[in-house]
């Protein structure tokens, strides 16, 4: 186990046991995405007019307003973690990395903070 040879090399630097819960919550989000895109998709399609009147009525149904609730936030889940792992492999300096990630969770929270509100707006039916 030489540091000579290519094993030698990489042993002691596998897994950090952290990186296949990422990968899995991002692979459930994106799943989680398609299936809620099409219920939107779907849903939108079977409405008689897309009027503001209209789409704030269907919006103020539970199951419309809880269904698009979850897709703000899985998409701002998702989005959130794929950006962490381009910042993790472009930002080198720990300094930069750290406000960057902190910027990225302040956005991620805000955007998924804003659409929740604005659906929870329109299912209570403050127009």
């Amino acid at each position: 186990m030489g540091n000579g040879t290519s094993i030698g090399r990489v042993r002691g630097l596998g897994s950090a046991k952290s990186g296949s819960h990422h990968w899995l919550v991002q692979r459930f989000t994106a799943i989680g995405n398609l299936f809620l895109l099409l219920w939107l998709a779907v849903s939108l399609v079977l409405l008689q007019d897309y009027s503001y009147a209209t789409v704030a009525e269907w919006l103020s149904k539970p199951v419309p307003a809880v269904a698009m609730i979850l897709l703000v936030v899985s998409t701002f889940w998702h989005a959130r973690l794929g950006m962490q792992v381009v910042v993790e492999d472009y930002v080198h300096e720990d300094g930069s990395k750290f406000a960057c990630l902190v910027a990225l969770n302040f956005a991620a929270f805000a955007g998924a903070a804003f659409g929740v509100f604005c659906v929870v707006r329109l299912a209570l039916g403050a127009h």
